[in-house]
């Protein structure tokens, strides 16, 4: 049981662990850890629902983005933390259509039972296509293609940070009376280090609580010593950095799932439902850049989308078959509507050695606000 095992380790650690510790144990523990674990995670019966899961329409508009970054990298894609496998079905059946499958679908996944996940449903979908797909445990040591990571970041574990009058807290767990509960500590290192310079730069206020994230920014700062020539391609809700720090987002954007009920107690059911917080897209971009990376293009998802054709998607539907063109429709009104995740997902572009314009950032580029 997640609790117990994370119990344990708060007892190892001498009492005290950051919420980044928690947070990494609830998700990814061997055997208690949300993404370890064996309950179904994506789509209707499970605790939340990705763009793949909505259907088809998703990865046949990223397609398009997809097959021009092959046409000037290289045909191979690696797939970061690749969910139910519906995207990468779903976006190698687009490639095969557009004539421009990778040599290689590689997908980077540590739980074994979503490897089995993924696998099933590629069979299932795409079985033809199955010997170009490969799972890997480890980031490679040079790659050219496309790196593709949907719904990742914000499953990287955060710091919780509390800036107080003269002082600057990290909020950590300890155990109480057996059940989890809040403690602040003295916040050191790199930590406090960013948050010392977040507080200047977004004038942040006594009281303010927000994430932190050191491991997302880290993370993709290591692909630009291993990336020769290529893109990342991150798809992810969250904020550039004045937003995210915005005065009146003074709780954070902490956010848990189960079930298809989004609240904010991360200490309901660990192991068994998700925990998120936002994307600094800011601390993205400039830890790519600071290792190598270019700055491609960063956007909304729906101007993302409709840059990369999505009407056509949609119009290869034809309107009078309502039975297959509704469903379609809801499909589309859901991935751009600003009420749902147009809006609050960004896409970004990162790179090496890509020096033409990205089809999904010919218009409505945001890089400026970064």
């Amino acid at each position: 049981m997640a609790s117990r095992y994370i119990a344990g380790q708060v007892a190892a650690a001498g009492g005290w662990i950051g919420f980044d510790r928690f947070m990494d144990l609830a998700l990814y523990a061997p055997g208690t850890g949300y993404y370890s674990g064996g309950a179904r995670k994506f789509g209707a019966a499970g605790d939340f629902v990705t763009a793949p899961e909505l259907g088809p329409a998703f990865a046949q508009t990223l397609g398009a983005q997809v097959a021009q970054l092959l046409s000037l990298s290289a045909p191979q894609i690696i797939e970061v933390g690749a969910g139910s496998g519906l995207l990468a079905s779903d976006l190698l059946l687009e490639l095969e259509a557009r004539g421009m499958l990778p040599a290689g679908y590689a997908i980077l996944e540590l739980s074994g039972e979503l490897r089995a996940r993924q696998r099933q449903t590629i069979e299932n979908h795409a079985p033809h296509l199955l010997p170009r797909v490969n799972w890997l445990d480890r980031l490679p040591e040079r790659f050219a293609g496309l790196l593709l990571a949907n719904e990742v970041l914000d499953a990287m574990p955060a710091h919780l940070v509390s800036w107080q009058d003269g002082a600057i807290l990290e909020r950590g767990i300890v155990v109480a009376d057996g059940r989890f509960a809040w403690d602040d500590r003295p916040a050191t290192g790199a930590l406090l280090e960013r948050a010392r310079m977040l507080a200047t730069e977004c004038a942040i206020e006594p009281g303010y609580l927000s994430e932190i994230a050191l491991i997302a920014p880290a993370w993709v700062g290591e692909w630009a010593a291993i990336i020769e020539r290529g893109a990342l391609l991150l798809i992810d809700y969250g904020f550039p950095r004045h937003e995210y720090y915005h005065p009146q987002r003074d709780a954070g954007t902490l956010m848990c799932h189960y079930r298809h009920h989004a609240h904010g107690e991360p200490f309901h059911l660990p192991g068994l439902q998700d925990i998120t917080a936002h994307v600094d897209f800011t601390a993205i971009v400039e830890a790519g850049c600071a290792a190598g990376l270019d700055l491609l293009g960063y956007t909304t998802q729906s101007t993302f989308l409709f840059n990369c054709g999505l009407t056509e998607v949609l119009a290869r539907t034809p309107v009078s078959d309502s039975l297959r063109y509704l469903p379609l429709a809801s499909t589309v009104q859901k991935l751009v509507s600003p009420a749902e995740m147009g809006e609050l997902f960004k896409v970004m572009a990162l790179g090496k050695g890509i020096h033409e314009p990205l089809l999904g950032f010919t218009r409505g580029d945001r890089s400026a606000s970064l």
